[in-house]
């Protein structure tokens, strides 16, 4: 689905159970922004109240700044856990304001079961993840964005940024096998046609996908 043309994405298009949120000024800093910088939000959205969405390949800060202005521009409630330290001060109040929920990673139970906790009671929301865990070249992925979503009985909806084309694009949601290895093959296939901003920041799984399509290697480790 990587390589499709995807329609455009409005405020609009979005069924009546998708999680809102923001205002409309801020939607439309957001609209402003993507217009300014020449981006746009393509593909469509699954109408349900809960969901695990992750944003893959991760390689530069400019995506940070595509992302918040795509979820401003449709008013997406979509939040992201991060350790309670950070919540200190005019930083925390940041955070919040841009959908950060602080959690304790030295509970018992450790930050997966936390995070389920936390997505699974009050009023819904989507969970968003870099599931890369890092901008320069992840040697695996972390995979508690799977352990939550299948724990949940979640889907998994996955986004990618695509300098090439100037599109944030929503390739797919679907709802997790079990088959962690798998599903994890499924998501990387979906991202062979994506050009992020520092390809030589691909993660590895992605790196060994690139090197197999173009005659060399194994996609798997």
């Amino acid at each position: 689905m990587s390589g499709l043309e995807l329609p455009p994405l409005h405020p609009a298009d979005l069924g009546a159970r998708v999680p809102r949120r923001g205002s409309a000024p801020m939607a439309l800093l957001g609209r402003w922004i993507l217009r300014a910088i020449g981006w746009k939000v393509v593909g469509r959205l699954p109408d349900i109240p809960r969901a695990v969405m992750i944003a893959a390949p991760h390689t530069s800060n400019y995506d940070g700044l595509v992302g918040i202005s795509a979820i401003q521009s449709l008013r997406l409630d979509i939040r992201f856990m991060a350790k309670h330290t950070l919540f200190r001060g005019p930083t925390g109040v940041l955070l919040k304001a841009l959908g950060g929920i602080p959690v304790h990673r030295g509970r018992a139970g450790g930050l997966v079961e936390e995070t389920q906790r936390v997505l699974a009671a009050g009023d819904p929301f989507w969970l968003g993840i870099t599931p890369e865990g890092t901008r320069t070249g992840a040697r695996e992925w972390k995979t508690g964005f799977y352990r939550i979503a299948l724990a949940l009985k979640l889907p998994i909806i996955v986004v990618t940024f695509c300098y090439r084309r100037k599109e944030a694009r929503i390739l797919d949601a679907f709802w997790p096998t079990g088959d962690v290895e798998k599903d994890l093959e499924a998501i990387y296939a979906l991202l062979d046609d994506v050009e992020p901003r520092h390809p030589e920041r691909l993660s590895a799984p992605l790196k060994r996908r690139r090197q197999w399509r173009a005659g060399g290697g194994s996609p798997y480790q």
